[in-house]
Formats: structure tokens, sequence, C-alpha cells
């Protein structure tokens, strides 16, 4: 079986979960083991940008620089004095006293796959057997897969979850380093499904239709669909809970026919989906049609701000590490139309949603607690690209050798910049990080200890830490 095909249920499974019924929601079974500690109930959401954000055009803009590297964008001044990001960001620069930028994030590879490996694994090396047109059993976890391991769950929720969708090229091509890799397929991520995947649905996708009211009643979207988290029809919680109570006999029969081990999985991953069907917290952060119109305002009506209003309500109730994937099929991936794509279509809703979860993490209390970091698995090209076989407009290509990480919360020290590019923002100029930093950081606003470690099969300890965290 593939490593990034869920595991296939039987039919006896079936009846042992009791007609639990996730209906809408992709999840792998996984959290069978984790390494006991305090929870320190921090968090971390992890915004990824499929595809690579062009770091010119976005947080180390070089203004002073030959056309053919400065590019079609102004600038304009932050907060924070000395600080100039792109035009295009205006709602981000000034709130920029809560979050900082590192400028200069390196790693070797300038391939979609590998890039995707390295910056989701925090790993820069390519792990033997790495397939890039498909996940294998050899490739390195991914950070959510490791959170929902090393970490202690919350209120009886997974500890990591993945949204709105996996992350897939139009080809069919499933990108690996999502998943659990060389840690088992048991320990994949949860991934909840909102994001039908739909490759003409480019950036934000704000494709819904509106009544005559102030808001959309139905949410009638053609690439963004509420999971539904709703107990199968006729089924009210006196038959669910009367359903729990037959399950303890299915399980004694279970321990008995399949050991205490197994057993002991399978109760992980149950305690997990009843959680999700009956916490009101988590039908809340899934439930749009019931959000305050205002919330659904600041946060953007499109797949951006609906990814990122969930990811707020799940910290909230108690998930770890939320990993939220803004936008399908690499759509960051700009070799050509940059400007008008970034422009009108990528920033706008960017610069809306990052700074309502800001805003809104801020007023509940959370922003102290939870790291929010931005990135994609490279940086652009210095210099400008014409691919006019492809493209009526001019972009950038791939480039692994620097890009710009944006982070905020969990205890960030907002209005900085860490590291900075050469002239032209081709190579870090000075305190270059890495992938491993980057992960190091998360670990640590985790508050995982520097000891801290996954087992395999074989009891054998795997050590997270392969480097400091970012000096942020």
């Amino acid at each position: 079986m593939p490593a990034f095909s869920h595991p296939a249920f039987t039919r006896r499974t079936a009846i042992q979960a009791g007609a639990v019924g996730l209906l809408g929601l992709g999840i792998s079974e996984l959290n069978a083991l984790r390494a006991e500690r305090k929870s320190t109930a921090k968090s971390v959401i992890y915004i990824f940008l499929s595809g690579g954000l062009a770091q010119h055009e976005s947080f180390d803009p070089k203004p002073d620089a030959p056309d053919a590297v400065r590019g079609e964008f102004g600038t304009t001044a932050t907060q924070t004095p000395g600080l100039r990001i792109t035009e295009h960001l205006p709602k981000l620069a000034a709130c920029s006293d809560k979050w900082c930028v590192v400028r200069s994030l390196t790693h070797p590879s300038n391939d979609h796959s590998l890039g995707h490996h390295i910056m989701l694994t925090g790993r820069s090396d390519k792990p033997t057997g790495f397939n890039p047109s498909k996940p294998m059993p050899s490739d390195h976890p991914s950070l959510a897969a490791i959170a929902g391991v090393v970490t202690k769950p919350r209120n009886n929720l997974p500890p990591a979850i993945v949204l709105p969708d996996k992350i897939v090229h139009n080809s069919g091509r499933v990108i690996p380093g999502q998943f659990a890799g060389v840690m088992g397929q048991q320990r994949d991520p949860w991934f909840i499904e909102a994001s039908a995947f739909e490759p003409k649905a480019y950036g934000a996708f704000p494709q819904y239709e509106f009544d005559h009211q102030e808001r959309p009643t139905q949410f009638k979207r053609k690439a963004f669909t509420i999971p539904d988290l709703s107990l199968p029809q006729g089924v009210d919680g006196d038959r669910f809970n009367s359903r729990l109570d037959v399950l303890k006999h299915l399980d004694a029969q279970r321990k008995t026919l399949d050991g205490a081990a197994s057993a002991g999985q399978f109760d992980r991953v149950r305690t997990d989906a009843v959680s999700l069907l009956t916490d009101a917290r988590v039908r809340t952060a899934f439930d749009l049609n019931k959000a305050n119109p205002r919330d659904l305002d600041r946060y953007g009506n499109n797949a951006f701000g609906w990814s990122c209003l969930m990811a707020a309500r799940l910290v909230e109730a108690g998930v770890n590490l939320v990993q939220v994937n803004l936008g399908n099929n690499e759509t960051w991936d700009t070799h050509g139309n940059a400007f008008p794509h970034l422009k009108e279509k990528l920033f706008p809703p960017t610069d809306r949603c990052l700074t309502a979860l800001l805003a809104d993490l801020e007023q509940r209390g959370l922003l102290d607690s939870t790291l929010i970091v931005m990135a994609g698995e490279f940086g652009r090209t210095p210099r400008i690209s014409t691919l006019t076989q492809f493209y009526k407009g001019p972009g950038r290509d791939h480039w692994g050798a620097v890009q710009s990480v944006w982070l905020a919360g969990g205890g960030v020290r907002g209005g900085r910049v860490v590291g900075s590019s050469d002239k032209n923002g081709g190579y870090p100029a000075n305190d270059p990080q890495t992938p491993e930093n980057f992960a190091a950081t998360i670990y640590n606003a985790l508050g995982l200890p520097k000891t801290v470690a996954w087992h395999d099969a074989e009891n054998r300890p795997h050590h997270l830490y392969l480097a400091d965290p970012m000096p942020v």
C-alpha cells in the first residue's frame, strides 16, 4: 500500500468503530504512540505556501537593485523604523510590531517535491529512496506527524491537524513530505479535507454565491466545503451514547481476539474520533454557516480566510499544531504573470487573513502562547524570468538558496528582522538559517525539550533537534 494512502477498514473494524461517521473528513488513523511528557499548553500554526513565496515581492524587497532584479512592485513603510515590505501587504505593514521576518533561510534544492519535503519535515537531507512523484515509506516524517506523536493531546483532541487539504499537484502527484514516512503510516497526521482538489481554482478561490442578505447563508462553494462533523442522520445524543456503551462490549471481544497492543491503538483512534464529533468547540471551528459575520468579514470570505479561522478555533479547542496549506496546486509558483497574480489574487486574501488571525488570537488571549510561522518550499530567483511560451507576463523561477520566513506570536519579538540576503536577494548575507533551525523553532514553541525523541518499532530513539531554534 502506498505511504500516502489511508489504511483500509474491514467491515469488522467498521462495526467495532460503532458507526462513528466522520463524514467529509479525510483522516488517517494515527496517534497510537506518544512520548509521555507534561503539556506546556503551547500551540503552533504552520502556514505553508505551496509553490514558493517570492522574497523580493513580499518581505525582502530590493528597491535599489537593477530592474531585472527589483521587479514591478513598490514598497511601503511598516510600523518598524527602517523596515519596508511590499506595497501590497498594507495591513501587515501596519502591525509589524507583532511579527518578525527571517530573511536568510537557505537549503540546497530548487525542486518542488524535494523542497516541499525539506520544509515540511525540517530536514535538508534527501532521504534514501526519495521519489519526487509520490510519498515513500522511507521519507522523513513531517513536522505535523511528529507533533502528533511526541506532544500530549489536550481535551482528548488530536495533537496535530492539517487543513484544508493535502497538497496535490494538478497532475495528480501527491507531494512527499506531508506524511509520517519512516514513523509508519499509522502515524500520518490528521487531514481535515475541507477544500476539494480543483486544479482550476486559483489562489483563495472565493467562489461562493450570495443571496440578497448581508452574507451567504449556505456557502455554495465550488472548491471549499465544510467538513460534516454531525452525527449520522437519525442518531441523537442518547442513541450515540448508547452506541458507545455497545462499543464497550465490542471492545472486550476485540481485545480478546486482537490482543491488548492493537486494542490500545484502536482506542486512541476511536477516542479522537468521538472527541471530534462531540466537542462543541471543534464543531464551532468548522461550522462557518454559524460563524459571526464580522469574523468572516475580518478573515475574508475565501478559502484562505476560512482556513485561518478554522486554525484559530482548533488552537482554542486544544489542538497543539495546525498546518494550514494556503493554496492548492502550488498556487505560489509564480514563474509567469507573477505581478498581477500576487497583486490581485494572492496578497490581498493573505494580508487580510493573517492580520485577522493575529488580532483574533490576541483578543482571545492566545497569541502569546501560539507561534505562527509562514514559509514555502523555497524562494524565487533573484533575476526576473520571461517564459513567453507559457506566460504573457514575467515571473521568477525556483530558488532554494534563500527565502523569507514570517513569524508571529509565541514569544516572537515583533518588529525585527533576522538575517539578511545579499544586494540582489539571491543568497544569505549574514546569519543564515536552515530548515533544521526552522524545525527546532517549532519544537521549542511546542515546549519540547532538546532530549525529546520518537521511537520506532524496535524502540530505537530518533531525536528531533538537529539545530538550535532561530533567534526570533
